[in-house]
């Protein structure tokens, strides 16, 4: 990133601000010890991980028909929302938060977590005042974001090239490429870096590295 001229930062949440990968893979390998299946290991987690999720229950080898995948849905979410108090912002996250806060840039939030709980946990870290918009979804199944996405693009009323679009996944390169956002993915969070630097170059391994490189342009 040679410089930085953007107008709008667009935030990932879940594994690009909020550290639950962990927690994730955690309770995935409840849902496959229910089912007397094999756990899967962290590395394998970010390796299979996929948008839409239903996706990633069939890379996991979960069943998916006769209504299997809502009910596998609801039993991920209701532990997740059970245990995601105990997940941390990644190093670096307020701070950088704040960094572009400082150069009067505004900031969003686009998810697939759900509406109502994405801006619960929003404010549960005093994130809120950051953000022009939370942007989640209505519903649990976490299918993709980009109808969401060309919504809001549309409504902020930029250019192309004015809006950076951080996160963690090979989708959220798919959405900046959709609305005609730049991008840069965090691989600390729920794919793995050899995932995300065969769609882009711009990666880093975290977001205390991201910000130090912005803190070191000179031309924005």
């Amino acid at each position: 990133m040679k410089n930085f001229r953007f107008k709008h930062i667009i935030w990932d949440w879940n594994g690009t601000m909020l550290d639950d990968v962990f927690l994730c893979c955690d309770i995935m390998n409840n849902i496959l010890h229910r089912r007397n299946r094999q756990p899967i290991t962290l590395s394998h987690y970010r390796d299979i991980f996929t948008f839409p999720v239903r996706e990633y229950y069939k890379n996991v080898g979960l069943p998916l028909d006769n209504g299997n995948f809502e009910k596998l849905s609801v039993e991920f979410i209701d532990e997740y929302e059970s245990r995601k108090n105990y997940c941390n912002l990644y190093p670096g996250v307020k701070e950088t938060l704040e960094y572009f806060s400082s150069l009067g840039i505004s900031q969003s939030v686009l998810s697939a977590y759900s509406q109502h709980t994405l801006v619960e946990i929003i404010e549960h870290f005093g994130l809120s005042r950051y953000f022009q918009r939370i942007n989640g979804l209505d519903n649990i199944y976490a299918a993709g974001k980009i109808d969401n996405g060309r919504k809001w693009i549309k409504e902020l009323g930029l250019k192309k090239g004015e809006v950076l679009l951080i996160g963690d996944s090979v989708h959220d390169y798919e959405v900046a490429e959709e609305i005609g956002a730049a991008s840069v993915l965090i691989s600390a969070g729920h794919q793995a870096e050899t995932k995300l630097i065969k769609v882009t170059q711009n990666v880093y391994p975290s977001m205390n590295s991201f910000l130090l490189e912005l803190q070191n342009l000179k031309n924005y």
